[in-house]
């Protein structure tokens, strides 16, 4: 490990475009003393911030670290590209979140493979941690670079850029990976001592070590019992994509479709005892303030005791206004009773997967719904009150033909026919990608031109005002097919897409394709060898990873395939004969005996109602959180409020929500002494200082609640009561020629009857006069600050960096560069 030291990027963070992704401090994080720890792990996603955040994974395996005594764990994820443009000219690494030190200091550096479009984020991330891009190019001093996730199954591609793959479920390899580095570490073992060692951990494939014909066996938690993490996981400031507590009802999946690899490579099935699972929830809910709870299983309903779980769930949490979310489920196992739970706070969004549109096709897939499972699951989900259904279809499977895309078309149809005119369906086209382990691993991937055509063929035929046509990127498919299924000479071509710049190839506003057909051509793929079908005896770059399910299975599945047989599921029917089921390892059911007790529920009534308190709160915004959105600050106190034991009265409607108020939106980047809100709540014994106290040991450093009272009925609202703000512009020091300039153009400003400014709004520009919004304003050229009163008005008054740019002189760039304070809310002395 290198010396070790902080890097600083605050000077940064006004120039980029999100830049609360980089400035960590959430609730629930915690930074242990790297003096104190006996090795030191990053965990490395490669996207942005709020991707990554969404990732159960990663917060399973950093609360894992979090409870070993020794061990400092730290996050970083892949910069945006404007702040990679930044560090790279300031010539400042990449740094962990909590500690802000660079990668290249920590004893492991520990990447999540979850998608092939981010591997050259990948090699970015090693790179601006100041880490040798290439595994043999480390030494002594270097981190250990690992990887793991599901495009770990086929380590090929990365080989050459990883010391070491965790293949499989990370829980247990990755704490004996930890353990032995630390073992190095203290006896002083070479690079190469260690990653021999690390070779002997089963489910653990280290390219350098691993001869050729080893099998690698994925590493399988035996019991999900025994794991019930995370109980307290970090609360994201920006928000997350998926911003909602995760709790993992089951593993793995026997249903059998063939083009899935999850469903292949995370067998058998282990569900979570519901007793466990309640558990879990109170902890998570208790820790984190949020309001909505989704059960994550790669296919919810077909856990064993899901309706009596949901039930048990929704009476705990329902009159907390917690909603409960089913984000995986397949059509025939959803119920009429799953529904109703479902809605009985709000109706989270219904998305149903069939896939294909003809059945034939589904035969084809090993899909299990009909289209009478469709067109009812459809009927009921319209009939309890959702007005739009997400339907997801792949195009380019294995036997498509145009009846099977004419198939999707008529479903469509048929299911906007059963919710009537004023309902809306969405229809999502993703193209087919083999995947590595799965029985369609040896199938073709077509082409580009190809997935052109089918696409067109939809936006020629389905038209319609309450039809939403969406497709993926057919550029961004044909990628992921070169990269799942290659071999080690396509990292010659990652490296390749790197050093032109690729980046978040995943994103379709920064996917370079150019970029990517100039690295094809360098490295000299033969984009029709990876793509094309392969012969089913011919061997494969992935063979030596062991998943459990036999080679000889799924080539029988891809032969049933193309005779259109079916294959049942083992759960409800008889063994398939997979072979996952071996070496002790097999399917783990929730107990009958655990089930709740049989509940009829519909829609509860919440009255009567409480007694309620409309409160009052000042709160502060300094230091780094000055750079969170009025959504991301206010979304961090709804929930820290929660989390305190607070209960909110909630409007009605659709999607009930707080009755909180913030009367205006402070600019991102300005820090603030004294801002407003307003919040209903049920009344409370205790006094309203120790509900503050509550409150702010859930908010991070720099946001908290500084005060409080509890206003009199009919008392007017914040937008009615607020009448100026107080701002300081600390520039800092001026020349004194500067200072003078500055001096005659704030009392040109003073003097002027207006002072007309040009604003650019959605394309529109229109013209603003500031001179009425500016109560006061002052220069103290000796400190080089500027005073500024500033009217407040809820139609919108003067920007606060138009005091700088307007007025001042100053351009963009420098007055980015100015630290804004708001010191202070003025309010009339009634209030």
């Amino acid at each position: 490990m290198h010396d070790a030291y902080s890097v600083n990027i605050d000077k940064l963070l006004p120039f980029v475009e999100k830049p609360s992704r980089y400035i960590g401090g959430e609730a629930n994080a915690a930074q242990k003393d790297w003096n104190s720890c006996d090795v030191t792990v990053a965990l490395a996603f490669p996207d942005v911030y709020e991707v990554g955040m969404s990732h159960l994974g990663l917060k399973i395996l950093y609360a894992l670290l979090q409870e070993e005594k020794g061990i400092a764990v730290e996050r970083c994820f892949a910069p945006w590209p404007d702040m990679e443009r930044l560090l790279k000219e300031r010539r400042i690494p990449l740094a962990s979140l909590e500690s802000q030190r660079p990668l290249a200091d920590f004893d492991i550096v520990g990447l999540s493979l979850q998608y092939e479009l981010s591997f050259t984020n990948v090699l970015a991330m090693i790179d601006l941690g100041r880490i040798p891009l290439l595994a043999e190019k480390r030494s002594q001093g270097d981190p250990l670079v690992i990887a793991g996730g599901p495009c770990a199954f086929n380590p090929e591609p990365l080989s050459d850029f990883i010391d070491a793959f965790v293949i499989g479920e990370g829980e247990e390899p990755l704490v004996k990976l930890v353990g032995k580095t630390a073992e190095a570490k203290k006896g002083k073992a070479t690079r190469k001592e260690l990653l021999t060692d690390l070779a002997e951990i089963p489910g653990v494939y280290v390219p350098s070590v691993h001869e050729a014909g080893a099998r690698i066996m994925k590493s399988a938690v035996a019991d999900l019992n025994e794991w019930r993490l995370p109980r307290r996981p970090i609360i994201p400031l920006p928000l997350a994509v998926h911003d909602r507590i995760t709790l993992e009802i089951c593993r793995g999946c026997t249903s059998g479709c063939r083009f899935c690899q999850a469903g292949m490579i995370w067998r058998p099935v282990r569900e979570r005892s519901p007793s466990v699972l309640r558990e879990m929830a109170a902890a998570m809910l208790a820790s984190t303030g949020y309001d909505e709870l989704s059960l994550l299983a790669l296919s919810a309903g077909d856990y064993t005791l899901i309706e009596s779980l949901m039930t048990s769930l929704m009476d705990s949490y329902s009159s907390q206004r917690v909603a409960l979310a089913l984000p995986s489920l397949r059509v025939e196992t959803l119920t009429a009773r799953l529904i109703a739970e479902i809605k009985r706070v709000r109706k989270t969004s219904f998305t149903l997967a069939p896939e294909a549109g003809t059945q034939r096709l589904r035969n084809v897939i090993n899909k299990g719904n009909s289209q009478e499972d469709l067109m009812a699951t459809a009927e009921s989900v319209f009939t309890a009150g959702w007005r739009s259904i997400k339907l997801y279809f792949m195009i380019g499977l294995p036997t498509e033909q145009e009846e099977d895309l004419a198939g999707i078309i008529d479903l469509a149809y048929k299911v906007l026919k059963i919710g009537g005119f004023r309902r809306q369906v969405t229809v999502s086209l993703s193209t087919f990608v083999p995947k590595p382990h799965t029985p369609f691993q040896w199938e073709g991937q077509a082409g580009l031109a190809d997935i052109r055509e089918r696409q067109d063929f939809f936006k020629r035929n389905l038209k319609h005002r309450n039809i939403n046509l969406k497709w993926h990127d057919g550029r961004m498919s044909f990628l992921e097919g070169l990269i799942s299924r290659g071999d080690r000479s396509i990292g010659k071509l990652l490296q390749e897409a790197f050093g032109r710049g690729c980046r978040f190839d995943g994103w379709s506003e920064q996917l370079d394709f150019a970029a990517w057909q100039a690295s094809l051509a360098a490295a000299d793929i033969d984009v029709d060898r990876c793509l094309g079908k392969r012969p089913l005896d011919d061997p494969l770059p992935w063979d030596y990873i062991d998943t459990g399910v036999a080679k000889d299975f799924l080539k029988e599945e891809c032969r049933r395939a193309l005779t259109e047989e079916k294959t049942n599921d083992c759960r409800y029917d008889v063994c398939t004969g997979c072979g996952v089921c071996r070496d002790g390892r097999g399917p783990v059911m929730a107990s009958e005996s655990e089930g709740t007790k049989e509940i009829v529920s519909g829609s509860l009534d919440f009255s009567p109602r409480p007694k309620s308190l409309r409160l009052r709160l000042t709160f502060s915004k300094e230091d780094r959180m000055r750079f969170l959105s009025h959504l991301e600050s206010s979304a961090a106190l709804t929930r820290a409020m929660a989390r305190s034991g607070l209960r909110f009265i909630f409007s009605e409607g659709f999607h009930p929500h707080p009755k909180i108020s913030f009367p205006y939106a402070l600019p991102v980047g300005i820090e603030s002494r004294e801002e407003y809100l307003d919040i209903t709540v049920e009344s409370f014994e205790d006094p309203l200082e120790t509900a503050i106290k509550g409150i702010n040991e859930g908010l991070p450093r720099g946001l908290a609640i500084t005060g409080g009272r509890i206003l009199p009925e009919g008392a007017p609202s914040l937008a009615e009561t607020i009448r100026s703000f107080r701002y300081r512009f600390i520039l800092g020091p001026l020349p004194e020629a500067s200072a003078l300039l500055l001096e005659q153009r704030i009392a040109a400003f003073i003097a002027a009857s207006e002072w007309p400014v040009r604003r650019e709004r959605k394309g529109r520009e229109t013209l603003k006069d500031l001179r009425p919004s500016v109560e006061a304003l002052s220069f103290e050229p000796a400190e080089g600050i500027i005073h500024a009163s500033l009217v407040f008005a809820p139609s919108g008054g003067v920007r606060p960096m138009e005091i700088l740019t307007e007025i001042a002189g100053l351009d963009e760039k420098a007055a980015k560069e100015v630290l804004i304070v708001k010191d202070a809310t003025i309010c009339p002395p009634r209030e």
